[in-house]
């Protein structure tokens, strides 16, 4: 699958600022197809940084949503900054 086709935009709510500073984790709103090795790739490529984990949440809208955590050498806070969020 195509990166960008997996992953569909990132959320900047309190919770997910909360989980940047905290726990070095980005929330994303993926594919509700997506499985989580998929997901994972799709993040490293798109971000060329190296991810931990991956945890799945289908939202009551029925959106699924990606908690992805980057490794200590990759800090989230830098992603969000490229992405515009920050």
């Amino acid at each position: 699958m195509d990166p960008y086709t997996v992953i569909k935009y990132p959320l900047s709510t309190e919770k997910s600022i909360r989980l940047m500073e905290a726990e070095n984790k980005l929330i994303f709103v993926v594919n509700s197809k997506a499985k989580k090795p998929d997901i994972k790739k799709a993040v490293e490529a798109a971000f060329n940084v190296k991810v931990v984990k991956v945890n799945t949440f289908i939202a009551p809208k029925g959106e699924k949503r990606a908690y992805v955590q980057f490794a200590k050498d990759s800090p989230a806070i830098d992603i969000a900054t490229n992405m515009g969020l920050m």
